[in-house]
């Protein structure tokens, strides 16, 4: 989906200035790309918090410049706490991108379903290359079948047509592995220390 923002033109640099223009609820962004001149700008924080909650990557930038671009890059303070900077990168909608998107899982796992399997999600995001104008808002990772041993790997999620996976294809997504103490046998399927999901057991009958 294409998202067509407002944006203004800054003569304006230096620190002082970044910050009354944040104090003001815009934030200052760059357009780069294609071999055009690089034009400094401002965008309203209002805009740049929507993008980022539906993790919109092509825009089409208007106002006193138009312009097709990627949301590149989000440059957050040093305690994470809000944004001070924006990067905007000219493409064409046809042209071919490499972009990060995140991974949503879907199903339930049947090896989960018991103490002795620990449900892992390894890779939140990876990246694809593919056509600026058919860049997915997330991929899908299908886990209703692993069994306790099993995992999902980056070469089994379904791309969009015309995308290709640019994170390694061996890369682990999602894995059953042996729930830590259980007594079942071990696998070699653990990948560094990924976010444990479990599933809790069932309340005893009577309680």
């Amino acid at each position: 989906m294409i998202e067509t923002i407002e944006v203004q033109k800054r003569d304006v640099k230096g620190s002082r200035a970044m910050i009354k223009i944040r104090e003001s609820g815009s934030i200052p962004a760059i357009l780069y790309g294609h071999g055009e001149e690089n034009v400094c700008l401002t965008v309203s924080l209002d805009t740049v918090n929507k993008l980022i909650k539906h993790g919109t990557k092509l825009v089409n930038i208007r106002g006193d410049v138009n312009d097709t671009a990627l949301l590149r890059a989000v440059q957050w303070s040093s305690m994470g706490d809000y944004i001070i900077h924006v990067d905007f990168a000219r493409v064409s909608q046809t042209e071919m991108v490499d972009v990060s998107v995140p991974v949503h899982l879907h199903g339930e796992a049947p090896g989960a379903m018991s103490a002795a399997g620990q449900l892992r999600f390894v890779t939140h995001e990876i990246t694809i290359r593919c056509p600026a104008a058919k860049i997915p808002e997330y991929l899908t990772c299908e886990i209703g079948s692993l069994q306790l041993g099993q995992a999902v790997h980056v070469n089994e999620l379904k791309l969009p047509e015309g995308a290709v996976a640019v994170t390694p294809g061996s890369i682990v997504v999602a894995q059953v592995a042996v729930a830590s103490g259980a007594d079942a046998p071990e696998t070699s399927l653990t990948a560094g220390e990924p976010e444990l999901i479990r599933k809790e057991k069932a309340a005893d009958a009577g309680n």
